[in-house]
């Protein structure tokens, strides 16, 4: 079958880190990724099953590994070579369709007892995604055991699936994945019923992730005031359109905090000139860059949460205002099943696969990923490919 395979090639990985530091997406033409025929995963034990991709998602963090920026903290955590896509929807051997939850947690890996963090369900906090019977991988996409979705069949866990009722169309169902990090994140930010949830926020970026966020964040109940930024005309009408009260330029953004919060701007001639006295209680930050957490820092209330989102790597940030001002800063990581099915029904409510913007073939990867790396710039939100024709064998 066909599959876009990633190895471990470090001279490559380091040219697709210069050729994408020069133009976002290029590292695929240069580097350790190619389409292949390989043969079909092997099935871990009986109880797993075969997954033939319909529509498979390019995300943010496949888009960092291709263009060389991940950070090595996922070194251990991977192994090669690997097959990406984790945003997965597709046809199990009994015809019915369904939706790849890629988490590889203590269940899937056959480890038992589980982890104390799979036994309370929180399967996105599991500790032994490098052990059990399965190579090291955070996720399907990551772990050459599994295959990805970027081929003709995966494997899957009987736990790692959720049925896609008929109801749905292939792109409503292919954003259900990035559907059900946007509602993880959504109830962290609201505390989870713990009574502290916010009435401002900040949500930096309206890519995909953003957008996603701003939708749950309203499908979970929250009335909060939400200022959303958006570099594009399309980003700044589709935020208008799932939720944000507010949308602004990111240059924008410090200026109606002030307005929205009554804070007062620190010495415009120092440094951190951008920085507020007062301002949200809440920053939801779904880019994850050192810019993008930088401008959160600015614009958090004190003694405000930052919620990142948005996946980092690594980062230069002067953290002394955090300190003063008793800010937090706290990591938002994929989903439980219970997100996922929650995701279900808000792909629906929503019509969320009208953010489906582009899809291609595998053997197109190239124009995909920087179409992909680029969709801001090119009017687009989510780029898929479509391996429901030749691309599966």
């Amino acid at each position: 079958m066909k599959a876009l395979v990633f190895k471990r090639k470090p001279g490559k990985y380091v040219a697709a880190g210069i050729a994408g530091r020069l133009s976002a997406g290029k590292g695929a033409a240069v580097g350790p990724l190619s389409l292949r025929d390989v043969d079909e995963p092997e099935l871990p034990t009986d109880e797993w099953v075969r997954l033939r991709p319909r529509l498979a998602g390019i995300c943010g963090s496949d888009l960092a590994t291709i263009d060389g920026h991940s950070s090595r903290y996922f070194e251990p955590i991977v192994s090669f070579p690997f097959t990406p896509g984790h945003e997965v929807v597709g046809d199990l051997d009994d015809g019915t369709r369904a939706v790849l939850i890629p988490v590889l947690s203590c269940v899937t890996r056959g480890i038992d007892p589980v982890c104390p963090a799979c036994a309370a369900g929180r399967t996105n906090r599991c500790g032994r995604i490098a052990y059990g019977h399965l190579e090291p991988g955070l996720q399907t996409g990551f772990c050459a055991d599994t295959g990805g979705g970027w081929s003709g069949e995966l494997v899957a866990h009987p736990s790692q699936l959720l049925a896609v009722p008929d109801t749905l169309t292939d792109e409503q169902a292919v954003m259900v994945e990035p559907t059900a990090c946007a509602v993880h994140a959504a109830r962290a930010v609201l505390g989870g019923g713990t009574g502290d949830a916010p009435s401002t926020i900040a949500l930096l970026g309206s890519g995909t992730l953003g957008l996603l966020t701003l939708a749950a964040l309203r499908a979970e109940g929250s009335d909060a005031h939400v200022v959303a930024t958006g570099k594009y005309p399309h980003q700044k009408a589709l935020a208008t359109s799932l939720g944000a009260t507010q949308v602004a330029s990111p240059g924008e953004l410090g200026r109606v905090v002030r307005r929205l919060t009554g804070a007062w701007l620190f010495d415009d001639a120092s440094p951190h000139r951008g920085q507020l006295s007062d301002g949200v209680d809440v920053v939801v930050d779904c880019v994850g860059s050192e810019a993008s957490l930088t401008q959160a820092l600015e614009v958090v209330a004190p003694g405000g949460r930052i919620v990142v989102v948005g996946m980092p790597g690594h980062t230069s940030l002067d953290l002394t205002g955090l300190w003063h001002r008793e800010t937090s800063i706290a990591g938002c990581y994929a989903y439980t099943r219970d997100d996922f099915e929650a995701a279900l029904a808000l792909v629906a409510a929503a019509d969320l696969g009208r953010l489906v913007s582009a899809t291609y073939p595998l053997a197109r990867y190239e124009q995909a990923i920087e179409h992909a790396a680029n969709a801001g710039a090119r009017g687009a939100v989510k780029v898929a490919f479509d391996l429901r024709k030749k691309d599966r064998r």
